[in-house]
């Protein structure tokens, strides 16, 4: 059995919450009951599940969203910016470092449970009788008699946490950290794949369960470049780092006995809006919600204006400002800025032009599946994405081959943290709606399952 989750972007709690711990032991539980229900065989049998892998794809720890990265100011020491041009610079790696243990720190209690996957006592199954049923045990996880399923945990890279694809001794400590802490099967020597054909082992457990995944983010010309590659920085970076993170900080320094609470605290909500440039779409919903005062509302906006302005004239953004007519840095200037406009039409404009499909009825990424060479060499019938936050199911081709149905599908992993959605009763009231979502993947090969090939789980929790 193949289990995939992604998104789950724990940071170090200097950028706003993160995903409780109970959501990781609803989620062990429910392993517990996707191996027993695996161990069910196609003949009707009962045979416990031996092995279990869950692949953590993409953007599980966020070293991004911190502000520790604006703890230094350009010129002094220990500055340092996620598109350093040394990755390997005393300077960039101390900061991932120190990142990465602020975020294993913040989330120790939920890393724990997810780390005790893989001790054999978490995961466990009654036995079989000789009759092929389960023998009576108790049904508590260490009952005498049960049975351990092996868990195996492999971490693939994403957007956010792109700095564990590099390679070097430096590296490579920083990543032993995580593989400690959360007991990964994948070596701290080798840099954490972010393709597949990365590692052999990785491509062999999805090809069993006929599953091609990857994080997604290639296709987002704002979170890679396809050029540089996932071993450096991308627009998304400067966009997180040098505004997202920026801004609450500096609204509190301006204006925190001016706003209610409530204000604040919602613009640390920003990441987690998506698309990302909805951003002050969003903003400006959350503005007219919640301050009374009209010359607040544009004291905030002047502020987000600002940072827009300061963001755009970063050297390392300038340099994705070409002679093209609506290059990438062009697209965020008239998204970004209140100053020129902001509109669901302006917005629609650049959703189509990056690709998507924003209308009055969905939103879906399917289209992003159709590139894959597994898809069209029908080497697998599940193609696996996160990045987008957003959980679909998409039935995408199905063919007769030696007189069987192949069926292939879109599967998106959606996030494991809150979501923020324009309203679709009156767009242009720019209404969001926000809630808690958790989603997982679960494949099975050969007669698990009843011989069934999938099974998805997708919950929600409102605010």
């Amino acid at each position: 059995m193949l289990v995939i989750i992604s998104d789950l972007h724990l940071t170090d709690g200097t950028s706003g919450e993160t995903i409780n711990e109970s959501a990781f032991r609803v989620f062990a539980n429910r392993l517990r009951d996707l191996a027993y229900d695996a161990s069910w065989r196609a003949n009707g049998s009962y045979k416990p599940l031996e092995h279990l892998d869950l692949i953590l794809l993409g953007d599980i720890l966020d070293a991004l969203r911190s502000t520790c990265w604006l703890a230094e100011t350009e010129g002094t020491p220990g500055f340092t910016r996620p598109w350093d041009t040394d990755p390997h610079r005393p300077a960039f790696v101390d900061k991932i470092d120190a990142i990465t243990g602020a975020i294993l720190q913040n989330n120790a209690a939920s890393l724990k449970i997810l780390k005790s996957l893989t001790n054999g006592k978490t995961i466990t199954l009654p036995p079989a009788s000789r009759a092929g049923r389960p023998a009576r045990v108790g049904w508590q996880p260490e009952a005498r008699g049960r049975v351990p399923v092996e868990v195996s945990l492999h971490y693939m890279v994403g957007n956010h946490d792109w700095f564990y694809h590099l390679p070097g001794p430096a590296h490579q400590r920083i990543r032993q950290k995580i593989v400690t802490a959360l007991g990964l099967a994948h070596p701290a020597v080798q840099p954490f794949p972010h393709d597949l054909s990365e590692s052999a082992t990785l491509q062999n457990i999805c090809e069993t369960h006929q599953v091609f995944a990857r994080h997604g983010d290639i296709f987002d010309p704002y979170s890679y470049e396809e050029k540089a590659g996932r071993d450096a920085s991308s627009l998304c970076d400067a966009l997180v780092v040098e505004l997202l993170n920026r801004f609450p900080r500096e609204v509190r320094l301006n204006m925190e006995h001016e706003l209610p609470p409530v204000c604040l605290e919602g613009l640390n909500e920003l990441d987690n809006v998506r698309p990302m440039l909805v951003m002050p779409v969003w903003l400006n919903s959350l503005l007219r919600r919640t301050c009374t005062e009209a010359k607040q509302i544009a004291k905030v906006k002047d502020i987000w204006d600002g940072l827009v302005d300061d963001f755009l004239d970063i050297p390392f953004v300038q340099q994705h400002n070409t002679i093209s007519l609506f290059d990438e840095v062009d697209h965020l200037r008239i998204a970004l800025k209140f100053s020129k406009g902001v509109s669901l039409h302006t917005v629609s404009r650049l959703m189509s032009w990056i690709g998507k499909e924003i209308d009055s009825d969905t939103l879906t990424y399917y289209r992003t599946a159709l590139t894959e060479p597994a898809l069209k060499n029908q080497t697998a019938r599940f193609i696996v994405h996160g990045h987008t936050h957003h959980y679909e199911i998409v039935p995408l081709d199905t063919t007769l081959i030696q007189g069987e149905a192949f069926n292939q599908m879109y599967l998106n992993t959606g996030t494991w943290r809150r979501v923020h959605e324009l309203a679709k009763v009156n767009p242009e009231e720019e209404e969001f709606m926000g809630y808690h979502v958790m989603a997982y993947f679960a494949f099975f090969k050969d007669d698990e399952r009843g011989g069934r090939p999938f099974e998805a789980w997708s919950g929600a929790l409102g605010v």
